[in-house]
């Protein structure tokens, strides 16, 4: 059978009626080709099934369109969820993904990861790793001496000259109890996180904040310490109600260990949300599942992810030709908000005046956003 020739970009433009460079700039997805033009270019694709040769495309523009992705926890919500919309956004953007998993988040070999990285020719490179312990000491001060663009994604506590994306942790802890309490409960324990984990911390923060906002003394409300899975949930709510056994709401770090807090709670014959409100975090597929349904704080992980690609995109073009990034600007961190997701664990809400925001929190169905960042 006789081989198809493979199209050139050549015959692509001559069949458009445009110049290779548009073909190319189409093929970039670059905004500057006019609607019409673009439409044309791609029907002709479409139609001769021309694909570009990325070896030459390389060699021509010095790039390998290829992100180096570190990574670590694929069997945590959060940080998969990252990297989902990591490749998402790079596919649209005609990246390639050469993933790196790290199987300790607290690795400081740092160095090795990043000259394999460089090594394999990539554009830009992002650090997918939750802070952890000092896991992001080696990005202080780093920046200029790096050749090609470094994002952050997750964690913010420190000091970095990098580009850092995450999600406002501290809002999540403190809509989730301003919601509780504008329930009515007046007795909210906390199941974190591991505390080595930047996010974990900022949420007991949050937590902490919004219960002296509202003139409570957070130490006199039980703190438990999980590890992210069910089963800390469920031993999370027997610590809690052994240091107050009038507890009358819960706010869980993650919804996997909510899950196990609902377990607890249906084993010891409380009713949720009547004797026991929960508010969990992430907004797993499965918490509108639950029984009864699992009152939430949605993370836009996939949105943070995504975000980083299109910084690389833009650090990569800002430097036409080149794989070093000309003129770094200084360090800056985005923060992505949270979104409250109203179910059937927590109560009806009663008209509050939140000290943090100012606003009277009403009553709320359904969801809403958080604006501003701390």
């Amino acid at each position: 059978m006789a081989t198809r020739r493979r199209m050139t970009i050549k015959e692509v433009a001559r069949a458009a009626g445009v110049s290779t460079q548009t073909v190319s700039r189409v093929l970039n997805n670059r905004p500057d080709v006019a609607f019409e033009t673009l439409e044309r270019v791609r029907r002709i694709i479409a139609d001769t099934g021309y694909t570009p040769n990325m070896l030459a495309r390389s060699l021509t523009q010095g790039r390998s369109h290829i992100i180096g992705v570190v990574g670590y926890g694929l069997d945590y919500f959060g940080p998969s969820r990252v990297l989902t919309g990591i490749e998402e956004q790079a596919a649209d953007l005609g990246y390639a993904i050469s993933l790196n998993l790290i199987h300790d988040p607290e690795t400081r070999d740092v160095d090795a990861l990043l000259s394999s990285l460089f090594s394999r020719q990539v554009d830009g490179i992002i650090w997918a790793i939750p802070e952890v312990g000092e896991n992001r000491v080696w990005s202080h001060g780093k920046g200029p001496e790096l050749p090609l663009p470094v994002v952050l994604v997750g964690g913010m506590g420190g000091q970095t000259s990098l580009l850092s994306i995450a999600i406002d942790n501290a809002a999540i802890g403190r809509i989730a109890t301003e919601h509780l309490l504008a329930g009515g409960a007046r007795r909210v324990g906390i199941i974190t996180g591991p505390l080595s984990w930047w996010e974990a911390r900022e949420r007991r923060l949050g937590w902490r904040g919004a219960l002296e906002a509202h003139g409570l003394t957070a130490d006199e409300h039980p703190v438990a310490i999980g590890d992210w899975s069910p089963n800390s949930g469920e031993q999370g709510l027997y610590d809690l109600l052994d240091q107050r056994p009038d507890l009358d709401a819960i706010f869980a770090s993650n919804d996997q260990m909510a899950l196990g807090v609902l377990h607890a709670a249906h084993r010891l014959g409380r009713r949720v949300p009547e004797d026991l409100a929960v508010v969990g975090t992430d907004n797993i597929a499965e918490s509108s599942h639950f029984w009864p349904s699992l009152t939430t704080v949605h993370q836009p992980l996939r949105d943070a992810g995504a975000l980083a690609v299109r910084e690389i995109d833009q650090s990569i073009a800002a430097a036409p030709g080149s794989r070093r990034v000309v003129g770094t600007p200084p360090s800056h961190a985005v923060r992505l908000e949270p979104e409250l997701i109203v179910r059937d664990s927590s109560r009806s809400v009663e008209p509050i005046l939140s000290s943090s925001n100012g606003r009277s929190m009403g009553t709320h169905d359904g969801s809403y956003p958080v604006s501003g960042s701390l």
